[in-house]
């Protein structure tokens, strides 16, 4: 039992490392990606869009694979859909053929993040904000290391050939091969588990909470993913920062992130999973807003916002195992499902705002001017985001007052 639960726990927290590195090497890669193949930026919002509609396509099936097959083989299956598609984004000579390399291995995320927070749910049934943060400060600790290792594989040359941003995907995506060796020796509780008295998605969708926290979480991860995906691009656009500059306080931005959630887990558990959603969610905005206000130096303060976004998800994934205990997947994949159709319209409004602005800036304004207003505008969407996740847990905890049931 004591081996079975070591496995298990591997799994979920390894397979939070990989997510991390999975999820934030884009954004060092990304400037170069938009060079090669000569986007604008309503172009890389689309290419990230895609990758939120196909989180979405498999938070839609992967509930029910895990209930008929089980968490162990679809696990080990996520992981080997993001090997392949490091294979797949080597391989990669055009937007059509990276974009569904990057479809392909969204896909494995989708699934993996659903069978982690299943899994999670099962199996934190005590101090379940401190586990459930501490399970994601390995999302975060994988997360520091991966701009500054994604920038320097990039300038790696082998065999006389430089790496460049296909050999580092490649490479980070062979990583997913790890977590698929406790995955295969564990015993998972969903294999066994039969929930007596499930809802029906009928019955939850007239919930009112989980309607809440569909918001409060589409919210708080667009705020937190778009930093992954637009910091380095921002500082690179904005204030003619080097790749590797940018990169570095990417990095910072996820130091603070990592650790917020490491300390700030036990007190989610003493002040309540709904009051601390809307301390975290209100200061990643103020220190988003000030930082943009200030210009260049304050692109530390950009980087500090991680500290209040970083406990929003695993805090409302505690809320869901709290409220939910015996029907867990089924709002999991609810919430999760329609968290990706927010992504999906997040990335899309961001590359919309940045192209927009920047061309209206541009005739008044001249070029330069336009492309640092439009990175600039983009940016303030992301405080805008952080700024509405704490406004609708502020509803969500008069809700829950109302009803007696504050969580």
């Amino acid at each position: 039992m004591k081996w079975n639960y070591f496995f298990m726990l591997a799994t979920v927290f390894v397979g939070f490392l990989i997510f991390g590195f999975s999820e934030n090497v884009k954004g060092p890669a990304m400037p170069r990606i938009q060079a090669d193949f000569e986007l604008d930026a309503f172009q890389v919002g689309t290419l990230l869009s895609f990758n939120s509609i196909a989180y979405l396509l498999a938070c839609t099936f992967t509930a029910y694979l895990t209930r008929r097959f089980g968490i162990k083989v679809v696990s080990v299956a996520s992981f080997g859909f993001m090997t392949l598609s490091g294979i797949f984004i080597y391989f990669s000579t055009t937007y059509t053929g990276l974009a569904g390399a990057y479809f392909f291995m969204y896909v494995g995320n989708g699934m993996l993040e659903i069978v982690l927070a299943i899994l999670s749910a099962r199996l934190f049934v005590k101090n379940t904000g401190t586990m459930m943060n501490l399970a994601h400060f390995f999302y975060g600790l994988s997360s520091i290391v991966a701009p500054i290792l994604a920038s320097g594989l990039m300038n790696v040359t082998m065999g006389g050939v430089l790496l460049d941003w296909r050999g580092m995907y490649l490479i980070v995506m062979l990583l997913s091969l790890i977590p698929m060796i406790p995955a295969f020796a564990s015993r998972f509780p969903a294999d066994d588990f039969q929930a007596e008295n499930r809802l029906p998605m009928q019955t939850l969708m007239r919930d009112p909470v989980i309607w809440l926290i569909v918001l409060i979480l589409s919210f708080g991860v667009v705020s937190e993913m778009s930093v992954g995906g637009w910091l380095v691009n921002f500082l690179e656009k904005a204030y003619g920062w080097s790749n590797a500059d940018a990169s570095k306080m990417l990095s910072i931005f996820f130091l603070f992130f990592t650790f917020s959630r490491l300390f700030l887990g036990p007190i989610t558990d003493r002040i309540g999973f709904t009051v601390s959603l809307i301390l975290f969610g209100g200061l990643s905005a103020l220190l988003t807003f000030i930082g943009l206000v200030i210009g260049e130096p304050g692109a530390i303060l950009l980087a500090a916002a991680g500290i209040g976004i970083a406990p929003v998800y695993p805090t409302v994934m505690a809320m869901i195992a709290r409220r939910y205990r015996e029907n867990s997947d089924t709002a999991i994949t609810f919430v999760v499902t329609l968290m990706g159709i927010g992504t999906v319209a997040g990335n899309f409004i961001i590359g919309a705002i940045i192209t927009g602005i920047n061309r209206i800036v541009a005739e008044q304004a001249g070029a330069e001017m336009g492309v640092v207003r439009g990175m600039q505008a983009g940016y303030a969407f992301i405080g805008i985001c952080a700024l509405f996740c704490a406004l609708f847990s502020f509803i969500l905890y008069v809700y829950l007052c109302k009803q007696k049931e504050v969580i």
